[in-house]
């Protein structure tokens, strides 16, 4: 097969839709099928079928004409949410946890910090592992792994039959210090194995092998919880896709904005809990950098849910303090915040008189009014389509059959009654308290990490970010909006412009002034070893091997740690110095304020294996035309209760290098923009819409 016969996938699975790109031949290809909650996999076979048969379904972006053949698929990059859904809803595998006498109520006992500080009935998450499953072990290690007692294994063995009796379909192991040392886990493993106990096992010394107990401990058990799900749910995708004649490995993105192999995504659930939004970010990310542009906040919007994160200098910030649901998990995940402000997100007004939107969602099914699957309560999307931003002949697939009259009902009965409002001034307020929440979320990875937004641009994306981008721009003074071309699905693009990677840590705490060249050589030695033997593995070439090394430092004292980067080079004492130097200036700019007369100290040492990867040449637009012949019509559009009259236009109409001023509405096959009065908006070389909004520095 030559390379142009190959045909790249990337497939994210949203609440609403499933979303593929498929680029073939030189043409990009966006194919858009209902999500099948109920069966994941099921929506992944559908959408692979759709697009194979190259059919126009009026959501994509058919540059290329006719489809493939399923045989000739060379890659298939995966986004999943079932580790993520597993965690939100509790579904997750009868686990059990093998730990260290004295410390079976860790997970219990947790942090010391309550949910609301304000709130005294505030109860902390329910354990992963239930206490009448959690089991003691006889062993200690300390704080530098040297053996004080050694491993009880009649103990150990005698737990074999206990945890049996329990029908548990995976074991967590998390002894005290087993970061510094991991003989002892180890052995309790073969011990377990060796008595018959034929079952998942994870490791904490393979997990997170780093400081503190509780998030150790929670995130080993996380990940044994997520063993059996992730097993059940990739073995169907694989079988399926496999009968469908499909040859390519499976390919995972993981939170760290990785790609890994479905084997490995097996192995590390807890890796994939933010496998969608991460891919948005890269999507985001490499978009943003075709434009040379390096600092960007991104927003991914689509039918649940709002995912925003930071890039800074080009890379996603990557964070090990991030939280899924209730549980802050230990392993390097983009930083991604989200709020439950999505285009399906329901409208409602509380007991109190105020109206509140979302997090409740309508989903995919029934979905909102507008879809015309018998939706009756209000959503964003419905407000958009009541406030003329959304065409409802237009904008649905065509499986959906939009009624403008059952928007304009439900606004009425649901809200308009409650709040005193006709229905345009209710749908007006919906998008008010929306974009409320949503500003909320964009301070939070911007402002209240010490970044300037008016230093950034934002990429507005997913089904229902560029209806929203501008606006929110605007409000924060971000002086740029990238809207890319393919930005209902970027998700899905980002899989295929994805690296393969492999975080791996361990915690060395030591006063620096004990910490010598020859200490972080011998370590940073150790995980180079692991990430070369799993990019060999993967059949990554010695030539396109990356390794980027990091260093988490902290002041004597202090609880957390502060990751600056070790450049490449042979590490020695100068290297050391300024090593702090770097120390210092983060932690001025992330707390306003350093010390450095203070005594430091290291915390844990990073590595991330790449393996670099060949992106796709993705075909410029080649529209001939000029602006005028682009535009479909003119209609009332309201914008902050102000009815405007506004040129809609067609956006594979718009030319390369067109400029329009607002109000305008841009109709794509899969998302809207928005840009509000007083705004402009240019087309770029890569197709993608670039709104001035006006503001910034």
């Amino acid at each position: 097969m030559s390379d142009d016969d190959a045909v790249r996938v990337g497939v994210d699975i949203g609440g609403t839709f499933t979303d593929l790109v498929t680029v073939h031949d030189g043409a990009v290809r966006v194919t858009k099928t209902p999500s099948t909650p109920d069966a994941p996999e099921r929506g992944v076979v559908n959408g692979l079928e759709r697009s194979r048969d190259g059919e126009d379904d009026g959501d994509g972006d058919d540059e290329g004409g006719g489809g493939f053949h399923l045989a000739d698929v060379s890659f298939l990059g995966h986004g999943t949410t079932v580790a993520t859904n597993a965690v939100l809803e509790g579904t997750w595998a009868d686990t059990a946890l093998v730990t260290t006498e004295g410390f079976r109520d860790v997970l219990e006992i947790g942090r010391q910090a309550r949910p609301d500080i304000y709130d005294f009935d505030a109860e902390k998450p329910t354990p992963i592992v239930p206490r009448d499953r959690r089991f003691e072990v006889p062993e200690r290690l300390d704080e530098r792994g040297e053996v004080r007692r050694e491993l009880d294994e009649e103990r150990v063995r005698a737990l074999a039959d206990r945890i049996a009796e329990e029908e548990i379909d995976s074991v967590a192991v998390s002894l005290l210090f087993a970061f510094e040392n991991d003989d002892h886990e180890r052995r309790v493993r073969a011990l377990l194995r060796d008595a018959g106990l034929n079952v998942a096992y994870s490791l904490s010394s393979d997990v997170l092998p780093e400081i503190r107990e509780y998030e150790r401990t929670l995130t080993t058990a996380l990940n044994a919880a997520l063993k059996p799900v992730m097993e059940g749910y990739l073995g169907a995708l694989e079988s399926r896709v496999r009968d469908r004649g499909v040859g390519a490995d499976l390919g995972v993105i993981q939170s760290n904005g990785g790609l890994i192999t479905a084997a490995a995504a097996r192995e590390r659930p807890v890796n994939t809990l933010l496998s969608g939004p991460a891919a948005g970010v890269q999507g985001a990310t490499y978009v943003a950098n075709r434009r040379g542009v390096s600092d960007v906040i991104t927003m991914d919007m689509g039918g649940t849910s709002c995912d925003v994160s930071l890039v800074g200098d080009g890379e996603p910030l990557v964070s090990t303090d991030v939280e899924v649901g209730d549980y802050t998990v230990g392993v390097p995940m983009i930083d991604v915040h989200t709020v439950g402000s999505g285009g399906g997100s329901i409208a409602w007004v509380d007991e109190g008189g105020a109206l509140r939107v979302g997090p409740r969602s309508a989903g995919a099914d029934p979905g909102p009014v507008s879809y015309g699957r018998g939706g009756t309560e209000p959503t964003t999307t419905d407000a958009h389509l009541l406030l003329g931003r959304l065409d409802p002949d237009r904008f649905l697939s065509e499986a959906l059959d939009g009624a403008a009259a059952d928007v304009r009902a439900a606004f009425d009965d649901r809200l308009g009654d409650a709040l005193g409002m006709g229905p345009r001034e209710a749908a007006q307020g919906v998008l008010d308290v929306a974009n409320a929440n949503m500003r909320r979320a964009l301070r939070v990875v911007s402002v209240e990490r010490g970044y300037d937004p008016r230093e950034f641009a934002l990429v507005a994306f997913g089904g229902a970010g560029p209806l929203h981008g501008p606006r929110l721009a605007a409000d924060l003074d971000i002086p740029t909006v990238i809207v890319p071309r393919t930005a209902g699905v970027l998700s899905a693009l980002g899989l295929l412009v994805s690296d393969v990677a492999y975080d791996d840590g361990v915690s060395r705490v030591r006063r620096w002034d004990e910490v010598s060249p020859a200490t972080l050589r011998r370590a940073f030695a150790a995980l180079r070893e692991r990430g070369e033997n799993r990019l060999e593995a993967d059949g990554i070439a010695p030539v396109d091997r990356r390794y980027d090394r990091t260093a988490a430092l902290r002041y004597a004292g202090q609880s957390f740690g502060v990751p600056v980067s070790v450049p490449d080079g042979e590490i020695n004492e100068e290297r050391l110095d300024a090593l702090v130097g770097r120390f210092h200036a983060e932690h001025e700019r992330r707390y306003g304020h350093a010390d450095r007369s203070e005594p430091v100290e290291l915390v844990t040492l990073r590595l991330r294996a790449r393996g670099v990867v060949d992106t796709p040449d993705l075909p410029t637009p080649t529209t001939e035309g000029t602006v005028d012949d682009a535009i479909r019509e003119v209609r009332s559009v309201v914008y902050d209760g102000d009815p405007r009259e506004t040129r809609v236009y067609e956006r594979e109409g718009l030319p390369a290098d067109a400029t329009f001023d607002g109000p305008a509405v841009v109709e794509g096959a899969e998302s809207t923009v928005v840009v509000h009065p007083g705004q402009t908006a240019a087309v770029d070389r890569d197709g993608n819409i670039v709104v001035d909004t006006g503001g910034g520095r």
